[in-house]
Formats: structure tokens, sequence, C-alpha cells
């Protein structure tokens, strides 16, 4: 079990500390295709994630409602993507796009895209986060695999978005060494909600289809806010075709090793 919680926390922070790492290799920020195309992938990752690790098992786990078993799904989905809405309504951040959302502020750009991406990193951890919490109260329909490929998946997602990060902080006149550690620090506050989230498993377990389906309404809302529009040009179609690449790799190791 205490492997279980080692591999679910280590794996995300780690694709992210690689992808921040980028930074100390690139001679010039990101191509707009590469930033496309990264972006597509990371989307095609969560949403397989959402699907294949969190509401077909919160499908699942209501078996016993029968017809009926979707409406906790159905619940947890639309308060996952009111939670983030409001998170997104009132506080101020900076997209990899062009957009800005939130309240109006003045904080400088770079500041607004770490709080946005520290901002989307929240319902990944809440995601690996209920997973462990079931696996480590002994559920049997969750297991270490389960677990693995959850956790793989959003570290390979969480890639992209650590480049994405370090690149533009860097391009805005932060030090090499800065941009890293401010893209680790979104991965940190990953790592804390999947903690409060394990933390909290008396609460969750009674709950857990409603949870699940929570946090894949949190992670949809990401994609549909912020990935997939940054991530489609009419001049290209590369994020849709590495969306299908994200999308089919996610479901390859869940259904593989879950």
């Amino acid at each position: 079990m205490t492997f279980d919680l080692l591999l679910g926390l280590s794996l995300p922070f780690l694709g992210t500390l690689l992808g921040a790492m980028t930074v100390f290799f690139q001679k010039c920020g990101l191509a707009r295709t590469v930033e496309q195309g990264l972006l597509g992938f990371a989307a095609g990752v969560m949403v397989a994630a959402s699907v294949f690790s969190l509401l077909l098992p919160a499908i699942d786990f209501s078996a016993d409602l029968g017809r009926f078993a979707f409406f906790p799904a159905l619940v947890g989905i639309i308060f996952g993507f009111l939670f983030l809405l409001l998170l997104d309504r009132f506080i101020p951040h900076h997209s990899p796009g062009e957009h800005t959302d939130g309240q109006h502020t003045r904080l400088g750009r770079s500041k607004m895209l770490v709080i946005s991406v520290t901002l989307h990193n929240l319902p990944e951890g809440m995601a690996v986060g209920v997973v462990l919490a079931a696996r480590l109260s002994g559920d049997p329909t969750i297991t270490s695999a389960t677990v693995l490929a959850l956790a793989l998946g959003i570290g390979i997602q969480n890639f992209p978005e650590g480049a994405i990060v370090s690149m533009p902080l860097h391009q805005n006149g932060m030090t090499r060494h800065r941009a890293f550690l401010l893209s680790v620090f979104s991965a940190v506050v990953e790592t804390i909600g999947a903690l409060i989230t394990v933390a909290a498993v008396g609460i969750i377990l009674p709950l857990l289809p409603f949870f699940l389906a929570f946090a894949a309404g949190a992670m949809l809302f990401v994609v549909v806010e912020e990935l997939i529009p940054d991530s489609v040009d009419t001049r290209s179609h590369i994020g849709t075709v590495y969306f299908a690449l994200g999308f089919s790799l996610m479901m390859a190791l869940d259904v593989a090793l879950g």
C-alpha cells in the first residue's frame, strides 16, 4: 500500500519536473506548432484518464443502482465542472495561449501563467488522491495497476505542461533556474492536493463514485476551457493529431495496466 502511495505521488511530480528541465536545454522558446502539439497531447491524455480511470469506475461502483448507476457520476461531473468554473471565474490567471481569465489584476503575465497551471493541476492531484484513497482503504476494485495507469498517464501529460510553463517564464525575462523552480512549484501543489484528498478518505469512500466523477469533471473543464482552444489552429491540425495520440496512449495504458 505504501508503494502505491509513493507511486501515485511521485510519477505526476516527476513528469512536471522533467518537463520543467527543458528550460535548461532550449536556447529559444517553444515554436507555436510544438506548443500546440504538447497541449493537444496533454488534452488527449486527460480526456482518456477522465473517462477510463474515473468516470467508468464511478459508474461501475454504482452498479447496485441498476439503470440509475449513472446518477452519482452525473452529479459528480456537474459539480466538478462548476467547481473549476468558479475558480476560473474568480482567480486571475493567464493560459498558455494569449487570453487572460478571472478577475482584473495587475499581476504580470508570468505570475498569472504560474497561477493558471497551478490551478489546473489541482483536479489532477484530486484525481490521483481519490484513487489512492480507495486503494489504501482496501477496495478490491482499485488495484496497484489502476493507480499506476492513472499516475503514469498524468505524469506523461505533466511533461508538456512543465515545458509550457518554464519556457515562457524564461522568455519573459526570468532566469532559467527561477523559471524551473516556479514550474516545479505547480507540481508541489498537485501533490499537496492529492495528499489532502487521501487524508479525507473517511469522507470520500462513502461517496467514492461522486468524487471520482467530480475529479473527472474538473479535469474535463481544464481540457475544454484551456487546452483544446490553445491547441487549435485553423492553419494546422497538429493539436488535433496529438490529441488523438495522447488519448490513444492513455486508453491503452488504462486497459493494459488497469
